[in-house]
């Protein structure tokens, strides 16, 4: 991995946590680079909105309520469309693709400890394969590329402990929902039941934050 890829995956994965500060020196010594790649990666991380430079080093950026619902938004106007046309467009390949993307993530719901890190992450990972799926049955390659800038932000927020066994259980009926829609050949309903399941997630996030703000202690 290049210095950009292994830092960006570091904030992503949560290792780099929303407002944890960075250097130049940390980050060259942990990956065992020299700086100019470091600083290179630092530069295209800037520009991509995940790290804000302070007058010492920079800090891994912290999104505002308002900006995670506006990201929020337009993944949903475009997860929502991507399973609009794949319920157009899918092959009987697509279909069996959907189906095997879904049961690693039922499987880890079905053995999910609550409060577990590495749990979380594959949970995290596992949601991406199908949605990922959703997207390859779409036939639009634009839309993938569009996505990966979007589905970032929440994904900064992976170290929060958001999951309940309740909640999972309802992204697996919302899953099998978009699958059989998809199926049907039911455009509509995929799309409308892609998009209850994006804002779902949003109201995830934000009433974790939230959480994490009443027990947050203020600075002295």
């Amino acid at each position: 991995m290049s210095a950009y890829e292994s830092i960006k995956d570091f904030i992503i994965r949560g290792v780099y946590k929303p407002g944890q500060r960075l250097t130049e020196e940390h980050l060259a010594s942990e990956l065992s680079l020299s700086r100019t790649p470091i600083r290179e990666a630092i530069m295209r991380l800037e520009a991509e909105g995940l790290i804000t430079p302070l007058k010492r080093g920079m800090m891994v950026r912290n999104y505002t309520r308002a900006e995670i619902r506006q990201f929020y938004d337009l993944r949903a106007l475009l997860e929502g469309y991507a399973a609009g046309q794949a319920a157009i467009h899918r092959s009987e390949e697509d279909i069996r693709r959907l189906q095997e993307a879904n049961k690693p993530f039922i499987w880890l719901v079905e053995n999910y400890r609550q409060s577990d890190f590495t749990t979380n992450n594959q949970i995290m990972e596992s949601n991406s394969l199908y949605h990922d799926a959703v997207f390859s049955a779409s036939k639009n390659e634009y839309i993938r590329f569009l996505i990966s800038n979007v589905v970032v932000v929440p994904l900064v927020f992976r170290s929060l402990n958001w999951y309940t066994l309740e909640r999972l259980q309802r992204s697996i009926t919302t899953h099998e929902t978009i699958t059989a829609s998809i199926i049907q050949r039911d455009s509509e309903r995929a799309k409308t039941a892609m998009l209850e399941h994006v804002y779902q997630g949003r109201d995830l996030v934000l009433q974790s934050l939230e959480a994490v703000d009443n027990v947050s202690e203020p600075e002295t």
